[in-house]
């Protein structure tokens, strides 16, 4: 029996999920934060994790796995490769493993086919056209400092930005958020911050009901469309992930009424990432 893989790797976590040939999970894991930017450390993480999922099954079953990672770049360099492949034969993988984006995972996660785009919104933005394993182009996604309109980072940086300028039940929350009382004060903090510090104002951005926050949610919508035209005119379903499109929030409300029955929802990248493989297992019917 035949059995597919599916891994979804990133800075928090990694997760490994075994279906057999009728798309029943016969193996589940959790294990340690996967992003093979980290180094070593990030591979045998992930290798840990699929361990245990296919723990009681033989690796040698394995048809195919599909391995979705943060920070697909880090492949480019040799010995991170290298240090997968080792990883592979270690665990006793002898079936093909293609490791690709993210981005690819998030949309077959969304169950929309086999070609579209997905708009990715969390602690960052980027937008991709997808077509089975591949990534045919990308918009944004440049990080917090030359790009990722409209992400959690950008609505933080657009709400301090608007505490400095003006008075608002905004400006108030983050003042009080960041424990601090004047513009100096909140310039100070600002200027020690890492990108994850204004990615947690996001939600007050995105409660509280004042002009200001309207503002700038409307203007975030604004610019994740822009990121999706950015691609052209892409066929087929956009598939919506990230914390600011999965979860009720004004921006994911947004984005759905300008889309429309195009939009869909992703699910879990682990489930996308199995899925993936369970079609490339070659299994008969």
């Amino acid at each position: 029996m035949k059995l597919a893989l599916g891994v979804d790797a990133g800075g928090t976590g990694s997760r490994a999920l075994v279906l057999d040939q009728a798309g029943v999970q016969v193996g589940r894991a959790d294990g340690g934060p996967g992003n093979p930017m980290a180094g070593p450390v990030a591979v045998r993480a992930i290798g840990a994790t699929v361990r245990a999922a296919l723990h009681g099954h033989d690796p040698a079953q394995v048809g195919f796995a599909v391995v979705g990672i943060a920070g697909l770049s880090s492949m480019a360099d040799p010995v991170v490769r290298e240090a997968f492949a080792a990883e592979w034969r270690e665990i006793g993988l002898t079936a093909p493993v293609r490791i690709v984006g993210d981005a690819v995972t998030a949309f077959a996660a969304g169950d929309a086919g086999a070609r579209g785009a997905v708009l990715i919104a969390g602690t960052g933005a980027v937008a991709a056209l997808v077509d089975g394993l591949d990534v045919l182009r990308t918009a944004d996604g440049y990080g917090w400092l030359l790009g990722d309109e409209g992400s959690g980072v950008w609505l933080g940086l657009q709400a301090v930005r608007s505490a400095l300028r003006r008075t608002s039940a905004l400006g108030t929350a983050v003042m009080t958020h960041t424990d601090t009382r004047t513009p100096d004060e909140l310039i100070a903090w600002a200027t020690h911050q890492q990108p994850r510090a204004f990615a947690e104002l996001a939600p007050l951005v995105c409660k509280i009901a004042d002009d200001e926050s309207a503002r700038i949610v409307a203007e975030a919508v604004e610019r994740l469309l822009a990121t999706v035209a950015e691609l052209g005119q892409p066929e087929g379903p956009v598939v919506l992930a990230g914390g600011l499109l999965t979860a009720d929030t004004p921006i994911r409300r947004g984005v759905r009424a300008a889309l429309g029955d195009r939009a869909r929802t992703s699910g879990d990248p682990v489930s996308g990432a199995a899925r993936l493989a369970l079609k490339r297992t070659r299994i008969p019917g």
